[in-house]
């Protein structure tokens, strides 16, 4: 569960997402973890960093550094003003390249994503570097995830090699979207899952993944469907694709 952003977490909602998934057939494994428990693992992980030389404090504002190319480097010999810092881990000019299982090749050069954060002003640990290690406390091989994160794996594999973790295998699936290509979202009134529906919902799912389930299978409870979809998954459906549009 990601959590490490306290004011945004939602009392409740880590529940309600569990059982959206037990509703779903959707299973894991083990005891469920909680980033907010974990924050002397990124601490470790960001002093290793530091030790390294590849991080540096970071004063500039939010829209200072949200321009277009990445992050221009504009702290890299020391902050530009007092007050307040974030932490950025330095980029070198390199190209990592990802071979996705579903997108196929692809090329960063990191130097125009810029050096990332991974500790925020406010003292908290990013995204990028929990996740990388994460991924690495779990012994994670596989991460399958949405095509809107394709541009954070560079600057997580750059993350793996510097603190010598394993590296993981990477699929990315098309984004759903809207009807009119914009991304779903509360703030847009989007539709939320329904558990009382669980079956036709996913019947859905797989029709927009190009997967073509039978029409019958519609009707069916959601264990059926799931199995289908196990039995008669077609990756190659999905090369490329990037983003497939809901229905109205």
């Amino acid at each position: 569960m990601e959590d490490l952003d306290r004011p945004r977490v939602i009392r409740g909602a880590a529940d309600e997402i569990l059982r959206t998934l037990q509703t779903f057939c959707l299973q894991w494994d083990g005891p469920v973890e909680y980033q907010s428990e974990r924050t002397e693992h990124y601490r470790q992980a960001l002093e290793a960093l530091t030790a390294l030389g590849v991080t540096f404090e970071c004063s500039c504002s939010r829209r200072e550094r949200d321009g277009e190319g990445g992050y221009p480097g504009t702290c890299r010999a020391g902050p530009t003003r007092s007050g307040p810092t974030a932490t950025r881990f330095r980029v070198e000019d390199t190209v990592v390249s990802v071979e996705d299982r579903l997108q196929g090749r692809c090329d960063f050069r990191l130097r125009e994503r810029g050096d990332v954060i991974v500790r925020r002003r406010d003292g908290a640990f990013a995204y990028q570097l929990a996740v990388v290690v994460d991924d690495a406390l779990q012994g994670v091989t596989d991460v399958v995830r949405g095509a809107d994160l394709l541009d954070s794996t560079p600057w997580q594999i750059a993350l793996q090699q510097a603190l010598g973790l394993p590296a993981s295998r990477y699929a990315h699936l098309p984004l759903v979207t809207e009807p009119d290509g914009g991304k779903l979202a509360k703030s847009k009134r989007s539709v939320p899952l329904d558990p009382a529906t669980a079956g036709r919902q996913l019947h859905r799912a797989l029709r927009l993944l190009h997967q073509d389930p039978p029409a019958p299978l519609e009707s069916e409870p959601v264990a059926v469907v799931l199995e289908w979809a196990c039995a008669n998954w077609a990756p190659q459906r999905l090369r490329q694709v990037r983003e497939v549009a809901a229905a109205a």
